[in-house]
C-alpha cells in the first residue's frame, strides 16, 4: 500500500508504504507553543486543533520518502538545545512533520492528508501538560504522559526495523 501526500502547493511530496503504526493526538507545551509560534507564518494547513491538540500519523522513518522537494523543507526548533525539530515546507508553509533527534520514526502532521481521509488518532499524550485548560471531550483514549502503548508500538516499529535510525535530510533548519 501506497500513500503520496503533498504540501498545500504540490511543490513537497511523501510517498509512505504500509500503514502507520499509531495516530496521536498530543497535547504536551512543546508542541502547543510551537504551534502557536509557527502560526505566525501563513500557514496553508493548520498544526494545532480547536482543542489545542496536535494531531499526528507516526511512520518508521524507513517508510517515509520525500519524494519530491526536499530542498524546501525547513526545521524550526524551540531552542537550539530542542530535542525535536518541527519541519515545514517553506513553498507555502505547510507542516509537513516532527521528528525526535535519535528517533527511528517521524510524526507526519495529519493535515497532509485530503479532508476527513487522515487516520483518526487513537489515543492522546501528555495530558498533564494542561490539566488547568479546557476539558477535553472523552471519545479519545488518553494518558497522563505517553502511555506504555505508546511505547510498545515505537519499540515494536524500532524492532521491524532492524534498530536502524535512518536520516532524514532537509533543506535548512532554524531557531523559532
Amino acid at each position: 500500500m501506497l500513500t503520496n501526500l503533498t504540501c498545500a502547493c504540490g511543490q513537497c511530496a511523501l510517498t509512505l508504504t504500509g500503514a502507520p503504526f499509531i495516530s496521536t493526538e498530543c497535547h504536551c507545551n512543546s508542541c502547543r507553543e510551537a504551534g502557536g509560534k509557527l502560526a505566525a507564518l501563513p500557514l496553508a494547513r493548520p498544526m494545532l486543533e480547536p482543542d489545542g491538540g496536535t494531531r499526528f500519523v507516526l511512520y518508521r522513518k524507513d517508510r517515509v520518502e520525500i519524494a519530491k522537494g526536499h530542498e524546501l523543507l525547513r526545521g524550526y526548533r524551540l531552542s537550539t538545545t530542542t530535542p525535536t525539530r518541527r519541519v515545514v515546507a517553506t513553498c507555502c508553509n505547510s507542516p509537513v512533520f516532527l521528528e525526535f533527534k535519535g528517533g527511528h520514526w517521524l510524526s507526519l502532521y495529519s493535515s497532509l492528508w485530503p479532508a476527513d481521509t487522515a487516520p483518526a488518532p487513537q489515543i492522546r499524550t501528555m495530558v498533564s501538560d494542561r490539566e488547568a485548560e479546557t476539558q477535553l471531550e472523552g471519545a479519545i483514549p488518553h494518558g497522563r504522559m505517553q502511555t506504555l502503548g505508546f511505547y510498545g508500538k515505537l519499540l515494536a516499529a524500532w524492532i521491524a526495523m532492524g534498530f536502524k535510525v535512518p536520516t532524514i535530510k532537509i533543506g535548512d533548519e532554524a531557531v523559532i
